[in-house]
Order: structure tokens, then C-alpha cells, then sequence
């Protein structure tokens, strides 16, 4: 039975989210559902308000209107029950903001104890991330020193480390290598096959067809394609999910304007 049919199998909702700006909407109207073993992909150009709902879904940003619902029960940004809600988050931002003078142990024992973790599960689970995400050898070098992709594998250990069962994922394979792409990309479908709600929000076409099997597509903040890829490119007629995203988001004049500018710059 597919995620999305089980009973109790919705994991977070959103119901006509909005966010304005000095009365300017960023996000306007959203709604969708995450269900556990699922990843739903958020396709859109930058500045089409992704990060924007994001925020509102972690707790950043207080929503203008609209509602967050987890496991069923409405939560109220600002209060203690969406306190409660934020600890079964896990979270990856788009920048790796880390204290970068510590190493990647102490910054991970720093957010377990913050989550109340006790020490010798802590201790063990710092451990053994750190030997699979290949990061054992710099344990005790400051982060500092790390690679992009270096920090954002201590990202995901930090997002993961007391075992959420929802994972917001904002551009995780921005500035990544490939190798370390492969392997994010992997641990990902990992993460739903282990029955976690993953939420993954990225411009990267290809990643998203390659990572998820369900995407809404978002255009200027309003939600304007949202199905299975399949079905997307079934009801559009088109053969990949950057043709149904180029239909969807009026890029169709993309081409033109690639020619003109080859034209100006040729003189």
C-alpha cells in the first residue's frame, strides 16, 4: 500500500500556508501532505518562495495564514505544542551555519545534549555516523577546516541524530561534490525506506527525479503542478520532469532568450 494510503500515515499538512511581506505574498495558498516512507520533492526556481515555506514549517517564519498540522493535530507557531512538533524534526538548512571552531564531535555532542540525549547512546551514535559518513579521521579537527560537503554531512548527522520522523531537506546538495552527492542522495531513500516523512525542497531538476517519486512545482509562491513524475508527465505529454518544470513555471521562452544573449555578447 503506498505511503500516502495509510492510516495514520500523513505526517505533516499544510492547509492554504501563506506569508506576505508588506502585504506582498511570498508564499500564497500552499497545501500539501508528507507521509511517512515518503519524500516529496518542492520544485521551483530561486525566489519562487521554497525557503520561505520552509521556514514557516520549521518554526523560522510565522505564517501570515493558513495551518500546520503534524500526525492529524493542528500546531500553533509560537506556542508549546509547536515546540512539541519541532522535536520530530529534523532539519538540514540550505547554508551550513556551524560553529566552525568546534570539531564535529563536540558540535554534535553540543546538539545532543541540547536535545536531552542521554551521553553513552549519544557518545555511540556520534560515533558510528561519523565512521559512515567518512568523517572519522577529522573527528577532532575544527569544521572550520571542512569541505561544504564535509559540513553538510555534519548537518544531516545533526538532523538525524535522535531518530525524527520528519526530515526537511533545504537544497542539501548545493556545492557538493559528486561522490558525496551519490552518497546523500542514497542515505536519503534510506531514510524513507526506514519509514521517515522526507520533505525536500531544490531548484536541481535532475536531483529531485532522481530522489523523489512525488513533487509539487511552485511558480511566484503558488503551487501551479503537483502529482507523482509519472503522472505529471502523463497528463502533460512530456518525457522528463524538466519538461513538465519548463511548462509549468512558463519557461518555454528560455531558448530565445539564450540565443539573444549569445547574439549580444557576439556583438
Amino acid at each position: 500500500m503506498p505511503a500516502h494510503e495509510m492510516p495514520g500515515g500523513v505526517i505533516l499538512e499544510t492547509l492554504d500556508l501563506c506569508k506576505r511581506f508588506s502585504g506582498i505574498p511570498a508564499v500564497e495558498g500552499v497545501s500539501f501532505r508528507v507521509s511517512a516512507g515518503e519524500i516529496l520533492g518542492y520544485l521551483g526556481p530561486n525566489g519562487s518562495g521554497k525557503s520561505t515555506t520552509v521556514k514557516m514549517i520549521t518554526g523560522l517564519l510565522q505564517p501570515s495564514s493558513g495551518e500546520i498540522r503534524y500526525r492529524g493535530e493542528l500546531v500553533h507557531p509560537g506556542t508549546a505544542d509547536f515546540k512539541r512538533y519541532q522535536r520530530h524534526i529534523g532539519y538540514v538548512p540550505e547554508e551550513p551555519y556551524l560553529y566552525l571552531q568546534l570539531s564535529a564531535a563536540e558540535y554534535l555532542f553540543l546538539i545532543g545534549r541540547l536535545r536531552k540525549m542521554r551521553d553513552v547512546l549519544l557518545r555511540e551514535k556520534i560515533a558510528e555516523g561519523l565512521r559512515q559518513f567518512g568523517l572519522w579521521e577529522d573527528r577532532y579537527s575544527p569544521m572550520a577546516s571542512y569541505s561544504k560537503g564535509m559540513r553538510q554531512k555534519v548537518l544531516l548527522l545533526a538532523a538525524i541524530l535522535d531518530d525524527p520522523d520528519l526530515i526537511i531537506l533545504d537544497e542539501p546538495f548545493s556545492g557538493l561534490d559528486i561522490s558525496t552527492a551519490l552518497m546523500m542522495r542514497l542515505f536519503i531513500k534510506k531514510l524513507a525506506e526506514a519509514g521517515k516523512a522526507v520533505f525536500f525542497s531544490s531548484h536541481v531538476i535532475e536531483v529531485v527525479e532522481k530522489v523523489c517519486a512525488s513533487v509539487i512545482v511552485l511558480r511566484r509562491g503558488k503551487v501551479v503542478g503537483a502529482g507523482t513524475i509519472d503522472s505529471l508527465r502523463t497528463i502533460l505529454n512530456r518525457n522528463t520532469l524538466e519538461e513538465v518544470f519548463t511548462d509549468l513555471v512558463e519557461l518555454r521562452d528560455s531558448e530565445t532568450a539564450a540565443s539573444n544573449l549569445l547574439a549580444l555578447m557576439r556583438g
